[in-house]
């Protein structure tokens, strides 16, 4: 459970650290969120791994969430499209990540059956 907690924290402040390097653009005092927020995703990346989740599913799910959180978000707070090709793509990446982590289960044995 703790591996998901510092899963969803490493993804809350990467997606504010990238919204806040749109910021910065505009007002440059953001840069500071955008380097303390890119740092403690990566240290909470770091957490997650520690606390035993496989690379490529803590990483395909951090990618993933990122980008469908930063689009949406970047669409809500500074006017960016949108489109149905990029909702449509956001979709497909879910989706691999999703079968990223479902195969990373090991396969359960059947019961053997006594003749």
């Amino acid at each position: 459970m703790l591996r998901w907690l510092f899963l969803s924290g490493a993804i809350l402040v990467e997606v504010a650290a990238s919204l806040s390097l749109k910021a910065a653009l505009d007002e440059p005092g953001f840069y500071a969120i955008v380097v303390i927020g890119y740092l403690s995703a990566f240290v909470l990346l770091s957490f997650t791994l520690r606390a035993g989740m496989p690379l490529g599913v803590a990483y395909g799910i951090w990618g993933a969430t990122g980008v469908a959180l930063t689009a949406s978000l970047a669409a809500l707070l500074f006017g960016e499209p949108l489109t149905p090709l990029m909702l449509g793509g956001i979709v497909l990446v879910i989706a691999g990540v999703l079968c990223v982590e479902l195969g990373s289960h090991k396969p359960v044995a059947p019961a053997e059956v006594d003749a």
